[in-house]
This record gives structure tokens, C-alpha cells and sequence, in this order.
């Protein structure tokens, strides 16, 4: 048996996180992927980015910091290989380039910063194949603080892939034009009206937190019909509310409509009836991307 741990770190536009997972090899078995520790700290580069272009000294400061505290993190977990990527806040950033090699200077974390459609390969390195069954066809779509990506599957196989700048800490910033609504609706609409019947797969942390809530067994999808209701009911609950009775985070309860919106109107566009929730994100792609490599 071979027993050894790898991390990732994403850096998004609403969050960053640092995942620790157990890889374990033997002979003759399939080898598991254990999550060991994962944290989430809640640093909003968007905020930033998308109204004035630039991370600001406060984040800066809070992603320095950050990264010291992973890298003592890895370090105690005797993390043998790590990545870290950035999204689409970083993607933007004027001094974006500036900031990880100072980074990586003080604390020698190399991150890079990936494009979308690198991003999109990066998550289909997951256990997301497992639903990717010949012969249904999948809409995927993630949900991110600064971007949605877009990946249509048929036949177990991925056809076509789009990152659009709709994200939810865009919209709840009023940062998203209707003219990019619009070309996505249009993108949706054109590639799958050829397909007899689409389903969605969503991953990211609201339709994560969403499954969730919804106390639907592993492995089983949430329907249109109860999106939509879940939708309702969230709107009408004030932002103190959602913390306070529906148990969010303070950086969840601001972006959960936004994010529910997105699906709803992908599932709307598509005609799809079911959104399956496999629950993985980039950096569970980033620790399969280290084994691959390997």
C-alpha cells in the first residue's frame, strides 16, 4: 500500500480554499481519494477586480497571509505535491501578475493563473465522469464568483465548452450587462435544441449548499420544480434571515439568488428537468491533475 497526500489551493473570486486529500494505492484495488481537511477563507478578490480592476492592499495583505498559513498547513500535513490556481478575479487583476510573484517570493508558492477553458478540463478530471453515461447528454455548468463555464457532454464524451463573465459576485455588484445575459441564453438555446433531452450538472458552492439543504440522497438530482421553490423561499428571507434561520455563511447569503438564477435559467434555456450535484469543485481537479501528472 501506498499512502501519500497531495493539496490544491483554489483561488476564486468569492473565496479561497485549500484542500488536503489522502491518496491510497494498492495493488489490485482502485486507488481513493480521502479529503483530509479543507479550508475556505472567505476573501472576496472580486469585490475588488471587477469594480476598479485591481486586488486591493487590504486582500492583498489577507492573501499573503493566507498562503503563510497554507504553506505551515501543507507542511504539518506532510503534503508531498500541491497547485494552486487562480480564477477569473485574478485573471483580471491589472497587477495580478505582480501579486504572485511576491507571493511566491515570500512564501514560494508558485500559483498560476488559468483560463476558463482550463479551469473546465481541470474539473472534468473529477469523479464527474462517473455521470457522463453514453446515452444521456449533460449540460455542465459551474458557477463561480466571476465567471459560469459551460461544457455540453453526449455520448460520455465533451463537445463544445464557453466561460461567460457571469458570476455571482459580478451580478450582485449590478456588473453583468443584459447583452451577456443574452449570449448565453443564445449559446445554450443553439447547442442543444439538436439533443433530444438535456440534463444539467452543477457544481460550485451554492448548488453544493443548495443539495445540501435539500436533504436529497447522495446521488439523486434536484428538479426545475424545486429550484425554483428553493428560489422563493430564500428570497423571501432577509439577509440577517438567511445567516440567522437558514444557517449561511455571511459571504453565501448574498450570492445564494444570483447563483440559484443562473441554474434556474440554464435549466430554463436547455429544457433540462433534473440538475445532478456531484459535489466537486476546481480544487478536487487540481488533486487529480497532480496524480495524473504523476
Amino acid at each position: 500500500m501506498l499512502i501519500k497526500k497531495y493539496a490544491a489551493i483554489d483561488i476564486g473570486s468569492n473565496a479561497i480554499r485549500l484542500l488536503i486529500t489522502t491518496i491510497i494505492e494498492q495493488y489490485g484495488s482502485e486507488t481513493k481519494f480521502k479529503k483530509t481537511s479543507l479550508i475556505r477563507v472567505p476573501i472576496r478578490l472580486g469585490d475588488d477586480v471587477f469594480k476598479l480592476g485591481l486586488v486591493s492592499d487590504d486582500n492583498y495583505n489577507r492573501m499573503e497571509d493566507s498562503m503563510k498559513a497554507f504553506k505551515l498547513l501543507m507542511k504539518v500535513h506532510n503534503v508531498s505535491k500541491y497547485r494552486a490556481c487562480a480564477t477569473s478575479a485574478m485573471r483580471e487583476a491589472k497587477n495580478g501578475k505582480s501579486i504572485t510573484e511576491k507571493i511566491k517570493k515570500i512564501t514560494g508558492i508558485d500559483i498560476e493563473i488559468i483560463n476558463g477553458n482550463e479551469e473546465a478540463k481541470i474539473i472534468a478530471l473529477t469523479n464527474l465522469k462517473k455521470y457522463l453515461v453514453y446515452d444521456k447528454t449533460f449540460l455542465y455548468v459551474d458557477v463561480g464568483g466571476g465567471s459560469t463555464e459551460l461544457t455540453i457532454y453526449s455520448k460520455g464524451k465533451s463537445v463544445l465548452s464557453k466561460s461567460f463573465k457571469i458570476g455571482t459576485v459580478r451580478l450582485i455588484n449590478e456588473l453583468v450587462p443584459d447583452s451577456i445575459w443574452n449570449q448565453m441564453k443564445l449559446w445554450i438555446k443553439d447547442h442543444t435544441k439538436k439533443y433530444n433531452q438535456i440534463t444539467l450538472l452543477g457544481t460550485g458552492g451554492n448548488i453544493n449548499s443548495t443539495y445540501k439543504f435539500s436533504g436529497t440522497k447522495l446521488g439523486k438530482p434536484l428538479s426545475y420544480h424545486y429550484l425554483k421553490k428553493y428560489f422563493r423561499t430564500v428570497e423571501s428571507f432577509s439577509y440577517d434571515e438567511r445567516i440567522s434561520k437558514l444557517n449561511m455563511n455571511l459571504d453565501r447569503a448574498d450570492v445564494i439568488l444570483p447563483a440559484l438564477n443562473i441554474y434556474i435559467s440554464a435549466m430554463k434555456w436547455s429544457g433540462a428537468k433534473e440538475i445532478y450535484v456531484p459535489k466537486i469543485g476546481l480544487s478536487d481537479g487540481i488533486i487529480r491533475s497532480l496524480y495524473l501528472n504523476n
